[in-house]
């Protein structure tokens, strides 16, 4: 599990990212690189992280579930994920 803080301040980034979106579209398009750099950091896309959505879990993200490797492999082996099976030959 990821700490509370860390999942706290990628939700605030989440956040950030949505509402400035338009914005930030609109600046690129018209080339205003200086009024670009004045909005929040933390308002660009690039500073998400992919995080496992059960435990925040940073590395091994299996983006087609949104879940880790370590989680994506145990509620497959649990018959929870439809149309996942174990392979045997």
């Amino acid at each position: 599990m990821a700490k509370k803080s860390v999942e706290a301040r990628q939700r605030k980034r989440e956040k950030l990212v949505a509402q400035y979106a338009e914005k930030r579209q609109a600046l690129k398009d018209a080339g205003e690189w200086t009024a670009l750099d004045k909005l929040p950091r933390n308002s660009s896309k690039v500073r998400l992280r992919n995080r496992c959505q059960l435990t925040g879990r940073p590395r091994g993200y299996v983006r087609m579930f949104g879940i880790s490797r370590i989680k994506f492999r145990d509620l497959a082996s649990e018959g929870k994920i439809p149309g996942v099976t174990k392979a045997s030959w």
